[in-house]
């Protein structure tokens, strides 16, 4: 019998055990098409990744197969994504530099680390690490990748071999070599990525793709395209490798753990926002800390598998959602069909030419393109904007893996300067009642003559109180005539740690050199704690469970020296 604690960390124990035969129909034809969209997928993202065609199949095998137990979220499917495949693609030409013949065994290894990583975060229960990575960087850093993948794509899709450089770099080679561009070459791709097009606009989220790749397979064989400059993605081979642990050194490892990194970084932000997004979609709760456990078993075989490192791709588990699936079964259905593939007719695939493949990549590399969002920034959130923009010169200017690396500082500055500088509300009363609020979102609050009511809004802790204490000493010394007393109001921190405590009684210090009496109320016990430890509560006017913001005033309005020193003795 299964004990309540595998069922948490196993989810598929437990819908299994519930699992409906009238599902299952629903869950086969979601597997069908989502094998359907990921089978030319898996092959264009190989290519971004520079490895051969046959590495995206196992990793989506390898991974697929496993993920499912241990999802959390019932559509999300785990994939190879284009992000990180260009990742994958840049990065090991610079590790390597150049040398292909260790791509496969470096990109396995990478696999091999992302699981160790998303393992030790799921232990560490670091799921919510995946929201330090703003939705404004996600988004400039998207723009950069679409454009630095395209600039990767088009030559091949013109017939002519690629760069592989910066977008810059990329872009200048690809108009240099454009009178070497193979007409039949572009004619193909041509095609193939108006069809493409077209089955986007009309039939969204339908395994189109698969049978652009059928067609265009079949022409190659039927009109010898190879006789006329088309260039094929060349055997691929049919089975599947035995499970292994790829040939690597020491050094190795230390040079592929900032990429790992990287990947990680991006495949458990991708991957929660996938379950996020069904989340509030479909109901129920999202755990990220689970997603990092199934990124850690699927990164795990599909390193072992041959494969390189997967996450929850969106469009992917879209097409998972929009295909009828009921529950996870349908990606293990998904990758028995994968499998099927592989072992049968994997050596059709030969026949493929390349610029079909680039546009497939082409469109695939779309949805990253969120312009949209940009302009959305620009109208409502400037400083947004801002760092969106520095996400996407980042990629376009440094490369992928720099570029993610920047977009994780950028987040990390962001919630840095955020957090030193948390708002400080002014209270007024509330017309009627003995509550206050936010003066400067409520104008009809009332003020209180000669005293100033502040509320910081956040805990305050070593790198923001100091912005605290200026910015309430700031209003006190703009205020003519200044007030006889300022009262602050602890209710909305829920933290205040030594250094802060201290802080605290020197702008005491400061206002009672000034002639201004000081008062702090409504502290909550753990910070009530912390002030008597630190022997400040005295010098902030007797911090007790007792006294409100509300009694405090009507103390001071009555003018009775007898009643302020029975709040004092209440602490």
């Amino acid at each position: 019998m299964n004990s309540p604690s595998s069922l948490r960390w196993i989810p598929a124990l437990g819908w299994l055990r519930a699992y409906d035969r009238s599902w299952l129909r629903g869950d086969v034809l979601a597997g069908v098409t989502l094998a359907a969209y990921l089978l030319p997928a898996a092959l264009g993202d190989a290519s971004l990744a520079n490895l051969p065609p046959e590495v995206g199949l196992y990793a989506c095998l390898f991974g697929g197969v496993v993920f499912w137990i241990f999802c959390g979220s019932r559509y999300t499917v785990a994939s190879v994504t284009s992000a990180i495949s260009l990742v994958i693609g840049s990065s090991l030409g610079e590790i390597t530099g150049g040398n292909t013949m260790r791509f496969g065994a470096l990109a396995t290894g990478t696999a091999l680390l992302v699981s160790l990583i998303a393992f030790v975060a799921w232990l560490a229960k670091a799921g919510v690490l995946v929201h330090f990575i703003s939705e404004s960087v996600m988004t400039g850093f998207k723009c950069g990748v679409a454009l630095f993948l395209a600039s990767t794509q088009l030559p091949k899709l013109f017939g002519f071999h690629s760069a592989h450089g910066s977008f810059w770099g990329n872009t200048g080679f690809f108009f240099q070599h454009l009178n070497e561009t193979n007409s039949m070459s572009l004619l193909v791709g041509g095609i193939a990525l108006v069809l493409l097009i077209l089955g986007k606009i009309f039939l969204n989220h339908k395994p189109v793709a698969l049978f652009v790749v059928i067609g265009a397979i079949i022409a190659a064989s039927t009109l010898s395209l190879e006789t006329r400059g088309v260039k094929l993605i060349g055997a691929v081979p049919q089975g599947i490798p035995p499970l292994r642990v790829p040939p690597l050194y020491w050094r190795d490892l230390n040079e592929l753990l900032p990429l790992a990194l990287a990947c990680f970084l991006l495949g458990a932000v991708e991957t929660a926002a996938v379950g996020r997004m069904f989340a509030a979609k479909h109901g129920g709760r999202f755990d990220a800390n689970q997603e990092n456990l199934a990124l850690a078993a699927s990164n795990l075989f599909a390193g072992l598998g041959g494969g390189f490192p997967v996450s929850g791709g969106t469009s992917q588990s879209l097409v998972n959602e929009e295909g009828g699936a009921h529950t996870p079964l349908s990606t293990a259905l998904a990758a028995l069909f994968i499998l099927l593939v592989v072992l049968f007719f994997s050596h059709l695939l030969s026949a493929l030419p390349q610029p079909v493949l680039a546009a497939v990549v082409l469109v695939a590399i779309a949805g990253l393109l969120h312009l949209a969002a940009l302009k959305e920034l620009w109208r409502n959130d400037r400083s947004e904007f801002v760092v969106a923009i520095a996400a996407f010169a980042g990629v376009l200017t440094f490369g992928l893996l720099r570029g993610v690396m920047l977009g994780a500082l950028i987040s990390l500055v962001q919630l840095v300067r955020v957090s030193s500088h948390p708002h400080v509300a002014l209270l007024g009363r509330i017309p009627g009642t003995r509550r206050f609020s936010d003066r400067d979102r409520h104008e009809d609050n009332e003020l209180i003559p000669n005293v100033m009511i502040f509320r910081p809004e956040s805990v305050l802790i070593y790198f923001n109180v100091d912005n605290v204490s200026d910015a309430i000493l700031s209003r006190v010394r703009g205020e003519s005539p200044p007030p006889k007393l300022v009262v602050v109001d602890l209710s909305a921190a829920p933290l205040v740690d030594m250094q802060s405590a201290h802080a605290l009684a020197g702008m005491v210090a400061e206002l009672t050199a000034e002639g201004i009496h000081f008062h702090a109320v409504e502290a909550r016990s753990s910070v009530r704690d912390r002030l008597r430890r630190e022997g400040v509560d005295e010098k902030l006017g007797g911090v007790n469970r007792f006294s409100t913001v509300a009694d405090v005033i009507d103390h001071f309005l009555g003018g009775s020296e007898s009643s302020a020193a029975a709040i004092k003795s209440e602490s």
